[in-house]
């Protein structure tokens, strides 16, 4: 991993990529690197995108609470590590997590990926499919896992 001169840490539940971004401001440190953090909101609720019979409006509701305060978590992450001199790029997108990142690795030209390893739970699969699969399918760079533990069930 020498010449790394971009790193990109992909956040898609706060609560669990802290570690991921403390890894990547280590390395970015190490490596005299520029660090990003990406995190993309994805409306699973697009029309079409489900098939479901059942209405989805309290669901929805719900969700588009959990994605405000989880931008609200990450900010604040963030908002931590630039008081302590660390610089990191922020980027925010809506999509398709997978696709999004994908495109954020090639515009930024990124040399090295840092995401989440955790054990997806049922609902985050259901809402986001598997995006760790899809991503390493198709992504030009390096990637890093951070693991982290789901609390009990």
């Amino acid at each position: 991993m020498h010449n790394m001169k971009r790193i990109l840490v992909a956040c898609r539940l706060p609560e669990y990529c802290r570690e991921a971004i403390h890894e990547g401001i280590s390395l970015a440190q190490q490596y005299g690197a520029e660090l990003y953090v990406i995190h993309v909101t994805h409306d699973p609720f697009i029309r079409g995108e489900w098939n479901l019979p059942v209405q989805l409006g309290v669901i929805e509701d719900e969700y588009k609470k959990a994605i405000v305060d989880a931008k609200k978590t990450l900010d604040a992450v963030i908002r931590e590590e630039k008081k302590r001199g660390v610089a990191v790029k922020e980027i925010f997108k809506e999509g398709k997590p997978a696709e999004e990142i994908l495109k954020a690795v090639k515009e930024e030209k990124i040399d090295l990926l840092i995401m989440t390893g955790h054990e997806e739970s049922k609902l985050e699969h259901f809402l986001f499919g598997r995006i760790n699969d899809m991503i390493f399918r198709k992504m030009p760079c390096s990637i890093m896992m951070v693991k982290k533990e789901l609390g009990p069930a």
